[in-house]
């Protein structure tokens, strides 16, 4: 996948884990984008280290689902470090 299909990737994945776990998170598009980026590094690295199973081609479900589960972990991550911090 091309640098563009990261970042379509990302900020879909990143929206749907948004979706999956809503609240009011600090950011914007930007934010979402790195976090749904990020999520799929981070569930590509899951799904090789637990699923013995590497991210498929842009339109493969597998790569979506790992996309989504790492951009998750890292919302998680994300509103134990910041969300703490809101006044």
């Amino acid at each position: 996948m091309g640098i563009i299909g990261w970042i379509v990737l990302g900020l879909i994945a990143g929206v749907i884990a948004k979706i999956l776990m809503p609240g009011k998170d600090p950011g914007g598009c930007i934010i979402t984008i790195l976090l749904g980026v990020g999520g799929a590094f981070v569930g590509g690295w899951v799904g090789k280290t637990l699923f013995h199973t590497d991210l498929g081609t842009f339109f493969d479900l597998r790569t979506w689902a790992l996309a989504v589960l790492g951009a998750l972990i890292i919302l998680v991550g994300y509103r134990l470090i910041f969300g703490s911090r809101r006044d």
